[in-house]
C-alpha cells in the first residue's frame, strides 16, 4: 500500500487537476455538436484523432490577400484532375492549393488532411470567409480522414478539382457536398 502524505496528495491533486485542465482545452477548438458528415462513433474517432494530433497551425501569409489567393485558383479553372497533380496540365484538390499558395510564397503540403491543420478551425459554414480553406471527408475510398480541399469564394461557393470536371466552382449547397463538408480553416485574418 502507498502511503500519502500531505504533500503527496497535493502533488497528485494538482496533477490531475492540470491534466484535466490541458484536456478540458484541447476540446474547446470543436463545438459540441458533430458535423453533419460525422455519421458514426468511428468517424468521431477519427475526428477526434485528428485534432488530437495538432490542428490550428499558424501560416505566415505575408501581405497576401484572400482575394489575391483566389484570383490564382481562377487561373486554373478548367484544368483536367489528375491525381498527385501540380501543373496546368493536370492538378489534383490538394495540388491546386499547394500550388496557388507557393506562388504567393506560402508552403502547404500536398496532401487535404495535413492542410486542414492549418488555420483557425470555422466549424460553421454561415461563419465562412472569402480565402479560407474548406475540408470535406468520404469524397473517395481511402484510409485518410479528409479527403477533399478546396477555398471558399464567398457567397456559398468554393474552387476545388473534381474528378469529372477539373478545376471548377462548386456551391456548397449541393447535396453530394453537403453531406460531406467538415469545417473550414481562416488563413487569412
Amino acid at each position: 500500500m502507498i502511503s500519502l502524505t500531505p504533500g503527496r496528495t497535493l502533488s497528485i491533486l494538482l496533477l490531475a487537476a492540470c491534466q484535466l485542465m490541458i484536456t478540458s482545452c484541447s476540446k474547446r477548438v470543436w463545438p459540441e455538436t458533430s458535423p453533419a458528415s460525422i455519421e458514426s462513433p468511428a468517424e468521431r474517432k477519427k475526428l477526434n484523432e485528428f485534432m488530437d494530433a495538432g490542428v490550428e497551425k499558424p501560416l505566415n501569409t505575408g501581405s497576401t490577400t484572400a482575394d489575391e489567393v483566389i484570383n490564382t485558383a481562377r487561373k486554373y479553372l478548367g484544368v483536367p484532375h489528375c491525381m498527385g497533380g501540380k501543373t496546368m496540365k493536370c492538378i489534383d484538390c490538394s495540388g491546386l492549393l499547394a500550388v496557388v499558395f507557393a506562388s504567393h510564397g506560402m508552403q502547404l503540403p500536398h496532401n487535404s488532411e495535413e492542410q486542414a491543420r492549418y488555420g483557425k478551425i470555422i466549424a460553421e459554414r454561415k461563419n465562412l470567409k472569402n480565402g479560407d480553406l474548406v475540408f470535406f471527408i468520404k469524397t473517395y475510398n481511402t484510409s485518410r480522414f479528409i479527403t477533399h480541399s478546396s477555398i471558399y469564394l464567398g457567397e456559398k461557393k468554393f474552387i476545388h478539382t473534381s474528378t469529372s470536371l477539373g478545376v471548377t466552382i462548386t456551391s456548397l449547397d449541393d447535396p453530394w457536398w453537403t453531406g460531406k463538408y467538415l469545417f473550414g480553416t481562416r488563413i487569412f485574418h
